[in-house]
């Protein structure tokens, strides 16, 4: 650590303050990150940091800062981020304890700034809201109202208000009119706690749309609180809409981000803000990934808007970056860029699109470095190798993707914690090594067999090729080699939370305005009536 540079609390401070790029790096896994971190700090895992940084931080000059809580992770990851061709690495001085004691505000949970701007939202606008038990009451009465799930689909279908419609948060002032023709309809709007609940409704008022319209209190977890049922499997989603709709949808989108000061960029503006070498841009495109994958623009990242709102700094990982974000029909886009403007981003809306300039097709594929050479073996060879002694089977998929299914005798492990892992592994001849498609195990065999000079394999095409080849697999927390802390357990996930944890995460939901007050560095400007 003696030859790192290092990078102080004030420093990074000031650098928020005036709005100048960086990327604040917590390499920990995001268990340990949730449990307490700076207010923008990106959460990219060591053990993943290859497969991410790239898209997240896409620019080689970047000022990145690392930190962890002494366990040693940044030193790594700053020669891995040197290796990888970034020019301005540093560790924060004293990690995570040294912001504390520089007197530097730390935060739960994951997602924050996207929350506390949340609760700063409602704190500010008086965003309208019905509890519960009055949207329960509604119901039995089959009154005129309309629930709209501001969630992803899956979320949805985990646990949703019976008679929700599925309509993500991009998606509200586009497709409302239509859901709602009466005027008169109730329009009630819900996540599973209380962010995508204000911040959808709030778009629907400052678009002005006629309807009454609240959020669901405390979402699905105010629902379970009252000991109200929640509906599961549900699969009501909204259709298309007309273009005299979605022409009207537009204009409304398109005042609102004005207010918000969004600025308009076509594609030649696009392309000089992307030559800018001193600056980050980032290319979103905010519809569906059905959507995207049909047609959209070169070099464009699938990041639906409601989710791009919620989980910004998953993807814009580089605070003081400029955001653009393109859809086809001037209502998603406009609608997000107007929240990520009071976020305090720099965001534009490529306007004088068409659907021939969406001349790429299929899913976003992140950018990737040069992969690693790696000892490959086929599904029959492992199959073989595993009725023999001294064959040892690693999994570095995600824990709840190995709970779910994983090879029969595979030991799950994460990649950063290998020299942890192996103390609890038994005798080994050789070591084969999976996840879901082999990519993250092929960086990890590389560390792996700098550890140790008991052979290393990758299995080729990894558990996706051993379940299309028809093999055997179990389920369960059979093997741990390390505890499964690459994973935060959200309150307001699933349907097994305890209601003191979820009621715990409303408090402290509550408590976040204050907290941004005492940090002072989040630059937010909410929109006024």
């Amino acid at each position: 650590m003696s030859n790192v540079t290092t990078r102080r609390y004030r420093d990074i401070r000031h650098a928020l303050l005036v709005g100048e790029e960086l990327a604040l790096i917590d390499v920990r896994e995001e268990d340990p990150f949730a449990q307490e971190h700076p207010l923008f700090a990106a959460n990219i895992p060591l053990s993943k940091l290859e497969l991410e940084v790239l898209a997240r931080v896409p620019r080689a000059g970047t000022a990145i800062t690392v930190y962890d809580n002494g366990e040693g992770l940044a030193s790594v990851a700053v020669q891995r981020l040197q290796a990888l061709g970034y020019r301005d690495v540093a560790v924060l001085e004293g990690g995570l304890a040294g912001w504390r004691a520089a007197g530097g505000e730390l935060f739960r949970d994951v997602n924050v700034p996207s929350k506390a701007f949340g609760e700063l939202v409602e704190s500010v606008r008086h965003t309208p809201s019905l509890a519960a038990e009055q949207v329960q009451a509604l119901l039995d009465e089959n009154a005129d109202v309309v629930v709209l799930d501001a969630r992803r689909f899956d979320e949805y279908q985990t646990m949703s208000i019976p008679g929700g419609i599925s309509v993500p948060g991009a998606e509200l002032v586009l497709r409302v009119a239509e859901l709602a023709p009466d005027p008169s309809t109730q329009v009630i709007v819900n996540c599973a706690g209380r962010t995508r609940s204000i911040i959808g409704t709030q778009s629907l008022v400052n678009a002005g749309i006629p309807n009454p319209v609240a959020a669901l209190r405390n979402g699905t977890i105010g629902w379970t609180l009252a000991g109200q049922q929640l509906a599961h499997g549900q699969q009501r989603r909204f259709a298309e809409v007309a273009a005299d709709t979605r022409a009207n949808a537009g204009q409304q989108a398109r005042a609102v981000a004005d207010r918000a000061g969004v600025l308009r960029l076509d594609l030649a503006g696009l392309s000089r803000w992307q030559a800018e070498i001193g600056r980050t841009t980032y290319l979103f495109d905010v519809r569906t990934p059905e959507e995207y994958s049909t047609g959209h623009l070169p070099g464009a990242r699938s990041v639906p808007g409601g989710q791009l709102v919620q989980e910004t700094d998953h993807v814009a990982s580089v605070r003081g970056a400029r955001i653009v974000l393109v859809d086809d029909d001037g209502v998603r886009a406009n609608m997000s860029a107007s929240w990520l403007a009071q976020m305090g981003w720099q965001v534009a809306v490529l306007d004088e699109v068409s659907t021939e300039d969406f001349t790429s097709t299929g899913e976003w594929q992140p950018p990737l470095p040069e992969l690693p050479a790696a000892d490959e073996i086929s599904v029959e060879q492992l199959s073989s190798w595993l009725q023999q002694d001294a064959t040892v089977l690693l999994d570095f998929t995600t824990s709840a993707n190995y709970v779910k299914r994983h090879i029969p005798g595979a030991y799950w492990a994460i990649r950063a914690q290998l020299a942890q892992a192996l103390e609890s592994l038994p005798e080994a001849k050789r070591f084969v090594l999976t996840c879901g498609s082999s990519l993250l195990a092929r960086f990890a065999a590389r560390d792996l067999q700098a550890l140790t000079r008991i052979p290393v394999y990758l299995l080729e095409g990894g558990t996706a090729r051993w379940i299309a080849a028809g093999q055997p697999l179990e389920t369960g927390e059979t093997r741990l080699a390390v505890p499964r802390t690459d994973r935060y357990r959200r309150p307001y996930e699933g349907t097994d939370n305890p209601h003191e944890a979820m009621q715990g995460y409303l408090d402290w939901e509550f408590g976040l305005v204050a907290q941004l007050e005492r940090d002072g560095t989040h630059g937010f400007e909410v929109l006024r009536a």
